[in-house]
């Protein structure tokens, strides 16, 4: 008999139990991640983001946990839902609250219900549909119109589709290391003329007076996160005109948080003029936040993709993550991959319209995801 509990703060789940759950290969998933979000404020009360975390119990032993909220409003979730929320209350409903199963302003695939032991796929596949019923049960009982469990993986999404949760397909691009025993192995594999830009690009850098400093773990000082989030508050009041997250935040990543972390800089004559924060997992190195004082020509690409796709070489990861969308990554090598994201929407003429949008969604994906491989890709004979 498995049982469920609701926790409305992370810090009513032991972080040992939640990280046994979690695993250690996806960093976003770590107690100490969503902890310091909601120790900082940047989601609870006033935020539009409720923790409303499920564990699975099994003889008053936790088998799983997942990552849950009662959300107000869509922003910061990266998979828009923006034409629903409109539709749905165009028709006379309220679209929020909703239920929504991810991790805040981390556009980063991975597990969302997260199994204690990793067993046969039929068993998991039992649990993920018990975790679908359960937030579907409390979507009904709230009165709340949906529940979204976004950036799952594939497995979760087949799995709760299974249940009446429909399968959305979204699209990022991703940098995959082919074995490169160095950046120079890497520019080999592309075609000529993305080498040649490349080497353009990465020359202009290092002819300028600028200097690059790569910082993680222990030699990452509170000067350095102070700066890396001016920069972040420079970047999103330049993009969006507010910021998700806050200075505390930055503080206690730096405090709980350090050993996932990498900051590459650049100086010039000895100011740091730019920044760009990346998240350590096990195979995949994560590019976050980034931000500048002094606009240089080719310096985003150098910090957000040349020197992350440098150091995962050098570290021997798998994947570089650069976020959400940004098709100019192609050319630098990332190629574009499926995203998957569930949704429970209990309105059943709401659910049919919201399926047909999908397909037909997921139909164009696919067709962009095809086309970019084959008319667009920087790398030889493919």
């Amino acid at each position: 008999m498995i049982n469920f509990k609701i926790h409305k703060k992370i810090s009513n789940i032991p972080a040992n139990l939640w990280n046994a759950c979690a695993g250690d290969e996806n960093p976003f998933l770590d107690y100490n991640f969503l902890w310091c979000l909601e120790e900082s404020g940047t989601i609870g009360e006033n935020t539009g983001w409720l923790p409303y975390h499920i564990s699975l119990e099994k003889n008053n032993n936790i088998i799983a946990v997942a990552p849950l909220y009662i959300k107000l409003h869509s922003q910061g979730e990266y998979v828009f839902d923006h034409s629903w929320a409109n539709a749905y209350q165009n028709a006379g409903g309220n679209y929020y609250p909703k239920l929504q199963a991810s991790i805040p302003f981390s556009p980063v695939t991975g597990n969302r219900i997260l199994i204690k032991n990793k067993t046969d796929k039929k068993s998991l596949g039992e649990i993920i549909k018990l975790f679908g019923k359960i937030v579907e049960d409390h979507t009904n009982a709230l009165n709340f119109s949906s529940a979204h469990i976004t950036f799952c993986s594939d497995f979760e999404a087949k799995n709760l589709s299974k249940i009446g949760f429909l399968h959305r397909i979204g699209e990022q691009f991703h940098w995959k290391n082919n074995n490169y025993k160095n950046f120079n192995d890497f520019l080999l594999s592309l075609s000529s003329r993305k080498r040649k830009t490349i080497n353009k690009e990465r020359t202009y850098i290092k002819n300028s007076k600028i200097e690059i400093i790569q910082k993680s773990g222990d030699n990452i000082t509170s000067e350095d996160i102070n700066n890396m989030f001016e920069f972040y508050i420079n970047t999103t009041n330049k993009k969006w005109g507010s910021a998700y997250l806050n200075k505390k935040f930055f503080n206690l990543i730096l405090n709980k948080f350090s050993n996932k972390l990498l900051i590459i800089f650049a100086k010039e004559d000895g100011i740091i003029i730019a920044g760009a924060l990346h998240i350590i997992g096990k195979t995949t190195l994560f590019g976050r936040y980034w931000g500048l004082l002094k606009d240089v020509k080719f310096l985003h690409f150098e910090l957000c993709y040349y020197q992350a796709i440098e150091w995962a070489i050098s570290h021997k990861i798998n994947f570089v993550e650069g976020g959400a969308q940004g098709f100019h990554k192609v050319q630098r090598g990332y190629l574009p991959v499926e995203t998957h994201s569930s949704h429970y929407i209990r309105n059943d003429k709401f659910k049919k319209a919201v399926r047909e949008f999908i397909v037909e969604e997921s139909n164009i994906i696919e067709k962009d995801i095809n086309f970019i491989k084959k008319s667009y890709s920087p790398y030889k004979n493919r």
